[in-house]
């Protein structure tokens, strides 16, 4: 009877460990599940979503090539790649204090912004070798607040948790909020010309005040070249070092600044009513095409000529253009497009 009496206790015994240790893990477990902010496994990832509370609003997404785009618009490859590295070293450097947690909560309700995450993610893995049933699922999604008072961290809540943490990334020295852009155009790629010279067909430079230094460039299938005037008339001679460095220079093109929504529209309107200063296009063998409508951007100040004259009061070191099919409006630098605005007296080596 006593040896049975021993036998139950050792077995009450175990059954309470077994008892505290579940309660152990599953609260371990849920306090995880409100603070793991990180996406270890970013190669997976194929869409996320931020808004904020002025109701903008991104979508980065992958094709199937890799190539990221924002709100169906191509993003910056290098941005895109510093935020998926953000996204995975996230950590919690500590909880929010209870004596702070309703303030923070009250402030994140007032400005936060929203964070969706999507993974490629199977709903049957066995033994972590097998998967079934994989496609798009929603991983994670939390709010992220302002910074703390020593710019070292940023508030963070998981949707649906109660507490929220203070999260940084692990030696660096800042704050990760003003990674988690809403903004379209701070995620846009720059781009407006990027063709290698064995990839481009066809480039036209126009100049509609100067139409006598107008010209297009034809590249036949066997890599020849032939340049012509505005009216078709074929260039009998030109330098030929020029007009391959031109064609080089497409090979990146970028503008300095998108302007849409950043500038009042009637001044978009009033620049684009006037007449271009220059239009370069280009179009690849695989028949994409881009154009740049470029107009002349006021300056500061009216200039003056040597002997008093007053000059056109343009700046003289950025310009405005058209590019996607006319859809935004940016501010380009003559710095970096003069290299493919250049004259056809100067391809011909005349000037």
């Amino acid at each position: 009877m006593k040896k049975n009496r021993i036998v139950l206790l050792i077995i009450l015994i175990l059954v309470i460990a077994a008892a505290a240790l579940v309660l152990t893990n599953t609260t371990s477990t849920l306090r995880k599940s409100e603070s793991a902010f990180a996406v270890p496994d970013t190669a997976a990832i194929t869409r996320i979503f931020i808004a904020d509370k002025n109701n903008h609003q991104v979508t980065l997404s992958r094709d199937t090539s890799g190539a990221w785009f924002v709100n169906g618009k191509l993003a910056q490859p290098a941005k895109v790649t510093s935020f998926l590295k953000t996204l995975s070293e996230l950590e919690v450097k500590y909880p929010v204090p209870l004596i702070a947690r309703n303030n923070v909560i009250t402030r994140m309700a007032t400005l936060a912004k929203k964070v969706e995450v999507y993974q490629v993610k199977p709903l049957i893995s066995l033994f972590g070798r097998v998967n079934l049933f994989s496609k798009e699922r929603l991983v994670k999604v939390y709010y992220v607040g302002d910074v703390t008072a020593d710019n070292q961290g940023t508030f963070m809540l998981m949707e649906g948790a109660e507490e929220p943490y203070v999260v940084h990334i692990p030696n660096f020295r800042g704050f990760v909020a003003a990674r988690y852009s809403a903004l379209e155009y701070e995620w846009r790629d720059y781009t407006v010309f990027r063709a290698g010279i064995g990839e481009i067909r066809r480039i036209s430079v126009e100049f509609p005040s100067e139409p006598q230094q107008s010209f297009h460039l034809e590249v036949g299938e066997d890599r020849s070249v032939q340049l012509f005037t505005l009216n078709d008339q074929p260039v009998a001679s030109y330098d030929t070092i020029r007009v391959l460095n031109f064609m080089t220079a497409f090979s990146d093109i970028r503008f300095e600044a998108l302007l849409n929504g950043q500038i009042d529209q009637h001044v978009i309107d009033s620049v684009t009513a006037t007449r271009p200063r220059t239009i370069v296009s280009l179009t690849e063998r695989n028949n994409f095409s881009a154009s740049a409508k470029i107009f002349y951007k006021p300056g500061f100040g009216r200039l003056y000529a040597a002997d008093g004259a007053p000059l056109e009061p343009f700046d003289l070191d950025r310009a405005y253009a058209l590019v996607n099919d006319d859809q935004d409006f940016v501010l380009i630098q003559y710095f970096v497009f003069d290299k493919v605005t250049r004259t056809l007296a100067y391809l011909k080596g005349l000037e």
